[in-house]
């Protein structure tokens, strides 16, 4: 079939995208849907066939059980789907496409000459291999077997890319976790006494501000401040908590109240393979950061420029002390945070290069 073109922009290029969720998971809606207008502009048409949809996951951060014909009846779904893969120039999948499943639809798909990019955003392969399920375990090799089937390989950090390489991936990129600039815009320091400390997360990474209580308990009887936490509830006894929901429409302006946003993690293989996605969005809007020194945290933050790198107890509690001491620090740290996400980590940047490498695998040509 003669391909549709539009304007200059070359052929109309048909991908099919399996994403993980729909607009309510994070990592689908900043890894591939809100690339679609970008995308549809530059003449590249993406049909998109969510795994999970919105009660997976209200269930998941409910930390309620998914019964098991649901998650049967969403694998059937996609599998249909998979059926009319070779309508398209290529399937582009979100991590993989069925979890816990080997990675024969994968394998079965390079061999009948299917094209496939694939795209992580986290570590999923130590899902498998650092599980503590034997079952798991067994399927320690499957992401890198996904991996080396695919046409291209989309990493958000080089953590990632790293296993990419090592697992055969024939073309790897990395391709950060971005904002679009047209939604954030930056806030000028808060002059109150209060100081506002700001994180914001899903209720699985809220774990991470555990490390931080000991630290705001002692801060907070020297000073006044608030701790506000957008996506998940905690409890931190001496410490001022303010929760609140999240939502794609609220979640810009909760973080224009922020004075300062966190990002602490643990040190560990997981950890590495985060993409400091909430980093990128306090810097988007003017917010002075303050994380742990952990994989890609060490390359977003520039330490003493666009925020601190805190790695003990007493690094954690001097940059929030020298932060709450000065409006001027805190607005000239938040001004560069904004430059950096407007040169590296916006999506009217890296829309440009996907759509670039999406029409040369289209065409069949080589990374």
């Amino acid at each position: 079939m003669k391909p549709n073109t539009i304007n200059d922009a070359g052929p109309i290029v048909r991908v099919l995208a399996l994403t993980r969720y729909t607009r309510l998971g994070a990592s689908s809606r900043m890894r591939s849907l809100q690339y679609l207008p970008f995308f549809e502009s530059a003449g590249i048409h993406v049909e998109v066939s969510p795994l999970f949809g919105d009660d997976y996951l209200h269930q998941l951060y409910s930390k309620r059980p998914t019964p098991w014909g649901s998650v049967a009846n969403s694998y059937f779904r996609q599998a249909l789907t998979l059926l009319r893969a070779r309508k398209f120039d290529f399937v582009w999948i979100e991590k993989e496409i069925f979890p816990s499943m080997p990675a024969w639809v994968e394998m079965a798909m390079a061999r009948l000459g299917v094209k496939y990019v694939v795209d992580y955003d986290d570590a999923i392969f130590h899902n498998y291999d650092l599980s503590s399920n034997p079952l798991k375990r067994m399927l320690a090799g499957k992401i890198d077997a996904v991996m080396r089937n695919a046409a291209l390989v989309v990493c958000g950090n080089e953590y990632l890319a790293e296993r990419a390489r090592r697992a055969g991936a024939p073309a790897v990129v990395v391709v950060p976790t971005v904002v679009d600039l047209m939604r954030y815009s930056v806030s000028p320091p808060h002059a109150a006494e209060e100081l506002v400390i700001g994180w914001i997360g899903s209720p699985s990474t809220a774990k991470y501000l555990d490390l931080l209580h000991p630290i705001l308990a002692k801060l907070s009887l020297r000073m006044p401040l608030q701790l506000r936490v957008v996506g998940a509830q905690v409890q931190f006894p001496g410490v001022d908590v303010l929760c609140l929901p999240w939502s794609e429409e609220t979640e810009v302006e909760y973080i224009r109240q922020f004075d300062i946003g966190l990002m602490p993690l643990l040190e560990s293989p997981w950890e590495r393979g985060k993409c400091g996605y909430k980093l990128i969005q306090y810097m988007a809007c003017g917010v002075p950061v303050i994380a742990s020194p952990v994989g890609v945290n060490s390359q977003l933050v520039r330490d003493g420029r666009n925020g601190y790198l805190a790695s003990s107890e007493i690094e954690w509690t001097q940059a929030i002390e020298r932060l709450h001491a000065d409006v001027e620090l805190r607005r000239t740290l938040g001004r560069q945070g904004r430059e950096d996400v407007e040169k590296h980590y916006c999506v009217q940047v890296t829309s440009e290069q996907l759509a670039g490498l999406f029409r040369q695998l289209a065409r069949g040509e080589q990374f």
